[in-house]
């Protein structure tokens, strides 16, 4: 009776998968500590690689697995699903979510499809009813289709964290650290006790400048002092390759953050216009970084004109 339930649930799946465009990019399933796994998205703007641009991860406990973040079209979702099928039969029960950006909550409705309880900080729903929802997944189905198309969807969560949240599946012990605003609405981490594994979200860039946006800087500073202090092995950023360094991982986005809050709280209290500003910083210690180009100078001007609302 059990291999014929399970050969109706692979069914299931792969009747699923037919309504979801195969991706050409790659996507693999790379095992970190004990139970822990993370798919390593590519370094890449946001509607490159077919929109492969962040990473997602799972566990698998006695019980169940749980995912997470779940990429940035149901396709790479469909196709981590497969992975994570090669690896273990048994049901996806909880998708904790970062946060709510795009990259990492499109692929939410294979997951949902799958049972999969959806889990998400508070803030989400100002991310949900905010415009820039609807009208960037609207943008998206043009800019990353066939792979985000009119059968693409945002997906409600069933269950909002608003503070440190310990829960057990199975055999194993998890803890979600809880950030409030900091790079986006509502942003979490994942810790898997039992493996020593922390995923992070985009609090942490690996590899290349992050992406600041409206991000509340100073509550990220301060958010990386206390990522910094956690105990692991194992550290997945949302962004970049995971490392057993943690504290080498994360030490770009460290630096990064706190070279912009330095520099433009000086020229914000003095007065300076930003174009005269940009121009004096020395930007060398992060010129040679992957995205600089591309992302520096809006961070910097997000930053300046964020500090002036604040100082």
């Amino acid at each position: 009776m059990k291999k014929i339930i399970l050969l109706l649930g692979m069914l299931s799946m792969f009747a699923q998968a037919n309504d979801y465009e195969k991706v050409s990019v790659e996507v693999t399933a790379e095992k970190l500590n004990g139970d822990a796994y993370y798919i390593p998205g590519l370094s890449g703007s946001a509607t490159e690689y077919e929109g492969f641009i962040s990473n997602a991860g799972f566990i698998v406990t006695s019980e169940g697995v749980v995912v997470l973040d779940a990429l940035g079209t149901p396709s790479l979702a469909q196709a981590m699903l497969e992975k994570i099928r090669q690896i273990t039969d048994k049901p996806i029960k909880i998708v904790i979510v970062s946060h709510y950006h795009a990259d990492h909550i499109y692929g939410l409705q294979v997951f949902k499809e799958q049972g999969a309880e959806i889990w998400a900080p508070k803030g989400t729903w100002d991310y949900l009813d905010s415009e820039t929802a609807p009208n960037l997944l609207e943008s998206r189905r043009t800019s990353l289709y066939p792979w985000v198309n009119d059968e693409t969807r945002l997906i409600k969560p069933d269950r909002i964290i608003d503070k440190d949240t310990k829960f057990s599946l199975g055999d194993h012990q998890f803890l979600i650290s809880y950030f409030g605003k900091v790079h986006s609405e509502g942003d979490m981490s994942l810790l898997s006790l039992n493996d020593q594994t922390l995923y992070s979200g985009d609090i942490i860039f690996e590899g290349r400048i992050p992406f600041v946006g409206d991000a509340d800087i100073i509550a990220w500073s301060k958010t990386l002092d206390r990522v910094r202090n956690i105990e692991m092995e194992y550290f997945v950023p949302g962004h970049g390759t995971a490392s057993d360094q943690p504290q080498e991982t994360m030490d770009l986005t460290y630096r990064y953050l706190n070279f912009l809050l330095d520099k433009l709280t000086a020229a914000v209290e003095d007065m300076a216009p930003f174009d005269e500003t940009y121009q004096a910083i020395d930007w060398s210690e992060f010129e040679d970084e992957p995205a600089f180009e591309a992302a520096n100078r809006k961070n910097a001007y997000a930053v300046y004109l964020y500090l002036e609302r604040v100082l």
